[in-house]
């Protein structure tokens, strides 16, 4: 773990039990969200709302102090910090928590699921996958799922047109630095380049990589259109958000504010839900309206030839690993 992590302001433990001088309350709890969205992303947007309906329906009892675009860390050490308790809340990618509970990058499968709706029945922490996926996430690291929420569907953004995977073919493609999305960017026909999403821009902007994936709500919020030429509507991954949070911390948390810290990320993640399916198309537009030009089926993007060569990686690298998962995903009208 790097030398940047901070401890906690105010440990839960002594939150519960500090008492306030000037009435004798008791004072509310602090618990600690990092992310690495920017702020005003819909991301970012969600766990600030997050926050404060926490502290509405806990009364006061609960304060979320939120610390958005990685400013506690990289990818990584945020994922470290929750698992340690040095923040209590957490939310990333499937294939990201793949690096503590492997089975868990199932979900970020290229070509998993085709709509929003279906994904988040599959994504719903309540679903017979998630379920199963839960408890052998929370096993491996203590770690609980709080809520799920819809990411977008991830697009290739490139500095030339790509229509078919040989057009990438030995090109430095931006991958999160994890296994799943290593494979995403060699089904696009790249060549994998992991690197933190904190350098993301930088790299692009001084040619480390030449390309990187994102759903197109990332990329506006990030600026990517400045480095950037061509959006590539390849929809190779329809990603869900997993916000986390350690097992501790709920088992210090009195029962009426368990409940409210869960009520408030249902709130939360049909919020996010909803508004990045309906700001989806407005991100492409507004990308567009930035100079970017955006490739579809339509101008020829073939986008079957990206399923068929994800299609063999997957088979090739997974084998029938993950079968009883994808026969519960199947499963899920």
């Amino acid at each position: 773990m790097s030398g940047r992590r901070t401890p906690p302001a105010l440990t839960l433990a002594a939150a519960i039990l500090s008492l306030s001088t000037a009435c004798g309350a008791r004072a509310p709890t602090v618990l600690r969200y990092a992310h690495m969205n920017a702020r005003d992303s819909v991301a970012g947007i969600q766990a600030d709302f997050f926050a404060e309906r926490a502290a509405a329906l806990s009364d006061g009892r609960i304060r979320i102090e939120v610390y958005p675009a990685s400013s506690l860390g990289s990818l990584s050490e945020q994922l470290e910090m929750v698992r340690d308790r040095d923040v209590d809340i957490h939310h990333t990618t499937a294939g990201a928590l793949g690096s503590l509970f492997e089975d868990f990058s199932v979900l970020d499968t290229p070509y998993l699921v085709s709509t929003p709706d279906r994904l988040m029945r599959i994504a719903d922490r309540d679903s017979p996958l998630m379920r199963r996926l839960g408890d052998g996430l929370e096993k491996a690291s203590g770690l609980s799922v709080l809520y799920t929420f819809y990411f977008g569907a991830r697009q290739l953004t490139f500095d030339a047109p790509v229509l078919r995977p040989e057009d990438l073919a030995g090109a430095r493609v931006r991958a999160i630095p994890f296994p799943m999305y290593e494979l995403a960017v060699e089904a696009l026909g790249g060549v994998p380049t992991p690197i933190d999403w904190n350098f993301t821009p930088t790299a692009l902007a001084t040619g480390l990589a030449r390309g990187q994936e994102n759903p197109p709500d990332t990329i506006l919020a990030a600026k990517l259109y400045q480095s950037q030429s061509y959006l590539m509507l390849t929809n190779h991954i329809l990603g869900a958000q997993i916000v986390v949070v350690n097992r501790r911390t709920l088992s210090l948390l009195p029962k009426r504010d368990r409940e409210a810290l869960f009520a408030a990320g249902r709130e939360a993640g049909a919020f996010a839900t909803r508004s990045l399916v309906e700001s989806e198309a407005e991100a492409i537009a507004a990308l567009r309206d930035r100079g970017m030009r955006v490739v579809s089926e339509a101008d020829g993007l073939d986008v079957a030839a990206f399923k068929a060569r994800a299609a063999r990686l997957v088979a090739e690298r997974l084998g029938d690993r993950w079968v009883d998962y994808y026969a519960l995903i199947d499963a899920t009208p």
